[in-house]
């Protein structure tokens, strides 16, 4: 940096312990470094940051949000101070520590809170909507948070059951040669909900609320024919769903329930030839009120540092193979 640019003094309340803010060994302040052209020194309470004006504003600003979360008495993490860098990044109107500090649901320690943007969006859609559509690729979190919604409105008696269910269109007519009973045949493809479930409930309450029906974890199937009151109705993997399904299970919709719709409509496993009804709904129910669509985005997956990581190597290892292979096409015979 040059004598030019100018120097701003933050001062981090002294109520506030440095390493909570800046990570054991400085972690979280290198991180920021890294993330800005700008020089940033600690002495005290006091942090300097030089460069230039708008690289100074974001400091500070991200230096003000990371403060108000480290006041809510949650961990600060790695993750935390990334994601609210690009928070910043991206200009938008929330506050970085509003969405981060969010609490849907705390069970045994843990607490669950939306870790992106449109995660917090798509929360705060469920709270203000009837039917909800939560549409993206694995891993955006869009049906584990829809189910912490589903037992926090459980917990607070806004409905009296939850019911949860996904089409078992991966099985096919192959359900008729694996062995045991239809229950024991559909448990591999309604797994996904159950391992969710304990994340979120005592697992000694799980079989009591399953055996009262104030759980239910069923195959699409099931819902026909049905009305659904009082309930928090989530249908997963919509993507496999047929049109005519879509139909059949957001008009089981009773008085008092809530719907949340999630999916991937770029892994659709129908048979060739059917339609995907999540592919379809949005350009047919787009303009009813009280029915909302969320867009989650690769930018929404929330995974491990490392599997990102992986990700990216196997997708540079590919790009390469596919250039190398392209180059001994064109090379003369």
């Amino acid at each position: 940096m040059t004598d030019e640019h100018p120097t701003h003094t933050f001062t981090v309340p002294t109520s506030i312990d440095a390493v909570s803010l800046f990570g054991p060994g400085d972690e979280f302040l290198r991180l920021i470094e890294r993330d800005f052209d700008a020089d940033i020194h600690v002495r005290g309470n006091r942090v300097s940051v030089t460069g230039e004006p708008g690289e100074v504003a974001l400091v500070e600003r991200l230096l003000d949000e990371l403060t108000t979360i480290v006041r809510t008495g949650q961990g600060m993490t790695r993750e935390t101070v990334e994601r609210s860098i690009g928070m910043l990044r991206t200009e938008t109107q929330e506050r970085p520590a509003e969405v981060l500090s969010l609490n849907i649901l705390s069970n045994r320690g843990r607490t669950i809170r939306p870790k992106t943007l449109n995660q917090k969006r798509y929360v705060d859609a469920i709270d203000e909507n009837t039917i909800i559509f939560g549409i993206g690729p694995a891993g955006t979190g869009k049906t584990y948070l829809a189910m912490a919604k589903a037992v926090q409105a459980l917990q607070s008696k806004q409905v009296s059951r939850i019911i949860l269910t996904r089409p078992a269109v991966e099985a096919g007519e192959r359900l008729g040669y694996l062995p045991g009973t239809l229950s024991e045949k559909i448990d591999p493809y309604l797994r996904p909900l159950y391992d969710a479930l304990h994340d979120m409930m005592d697992p000694e309450a799980i079989p009591k609320l399953l055996t009262a029906g104030v759980i239910e974890v069923a195959p699409l199937a099931y819902m026909r024919g049905r009305t659904l009151n009082d309930a928090f109705i989530i249908l997963d993997e919509a993507q496999n769903t047929t049109a005519e399904q879509m139909k059949m299970f957001l008009t089981r919709l009773g008085f008092g329930s809530k719907v949340v719709v999630t999916g991937d409509v770029t892994q659709v496993d129908l048979p060739t030839g059917q339609r995907s009804g999540l592919r379809i709904i949005q350009g047919i129910l787009d303009d009813i009120d009280d029915i909302h669509f969320a867009q989650l985005s690769a930018q929404d997956v929330v995974r491990h540092r490392l599997v990102g990581r992986i990700v990216a190597a196997y997708d540079e290892f590919e790009n390469g193979a596919e250039e190398q292979e392209s180059r001994e096409r064109r090379r003369p015979r």
